[in-house]
């Protein structure tokens, strides 16, 4: 079974830096993309930046030059640096993992991110 453990969410003043960390243990196949989503209050689940087995990364367009998604795959962990964060960017924050080769979707149960003065 697998599952997906976040950490590194927080409280950061705006204009702050965090960094989110996303371990998968059980079972995945090594073609991948492993991902990360946030949820603000009252919205919709959305995409923030997702990075593939061969390391090619796609990001929302607002989090480009702020944002960087890392993997390690011996580690089978993800990691999301967020920097020059806004208050418009506090919500949960979930890790993803979508296994290519079976088609399963997995995610981590998020953690919070608040940013605030």
């Amino acid at each position: 079974q697998v599952q997906l453990v976040e950490s590194g969410g927080g409280l950061v003043q705006p204009g702050g830096s965090l960094r989110l960390s996303c371990a998968a243990s059980g079972s995945i196949s090594s073609i991948n993309v492993m991902g990360w989503y946030r949820q603000a209050p009252e919205k919709q689940r959305e995409l923030v930046a997702t990075i593939a087995s061969d390391r090619s990364t796609n990001y929302a367009d607002s989090v480009k030059g702020r944002f960087t998604i890392s993997r390690d795959n011996a580690k089978k962990t993800v990691y999301l640096q967020m920097n020059s964060l806004r208050p418009e960017e506090t919500g949960v924050y979930y890790c993803n993992v979508r296994d290519l080769w079976s088609g399963t979707v997995y995610w981590g149960q998020g953690t919070q991110v608040s940013v605030s003065s």
